[in-house]
């Protein structure tokens, strides 16, 4: 894995184009931490992994676009608008735009984040 920016697509990643990658082991817990990869960058938006040890999270904002999460291990507590939600392995959620979202870990989980600017 090795960070690149392709200047005629204005994208940057740390990913290799064309390459094929497991997102599951792609980003590793800490302990008592989250960590997060950038996969790719660019003007229309970004795709992030995450990891978030247990009791981690980020608190309440909002964002100017949606944003969907795939949750690749564990279980995530997602509040939208303050309403909980339990999203598991192998689910997704999109968190509208302009609307407050807060991520808690249950247990350890890892996230694949997609922001599409529109």
């Amino acid at each position: 894995m090795k960070f690149t920016y392709d200047k005629e697509k204005k994208m940057s990643t740390l990913f290799n184009n064309g390459e094929v990658f497991p997102l599951e082991t792609s980003v590793e817990y800490t302990s008592g931490g989250v960590v997060s990869k950038q996969i790719t960058k660019s003007p229309a938006g970004n795709v992030t992994l995450f990891s978030f040890d247990k009791g981690q999270g980020l608190t309440e904002h909002t964002a100017s676009f949606d944003a969907m999460v795939q949750i690749i291990d564990g279980v995530a507590e997602i509040h939208i608008d303050g309403i909980p939600r339990l999203v598991k392995k192998g689910e997704c959620i999109i968190m509208p735009a302009n609307h407050p979202h807060a991520l808690n870990a249950v247990e350890p989980f890892k996230m694949l984040l997609i922001m599409i600017k529109g």
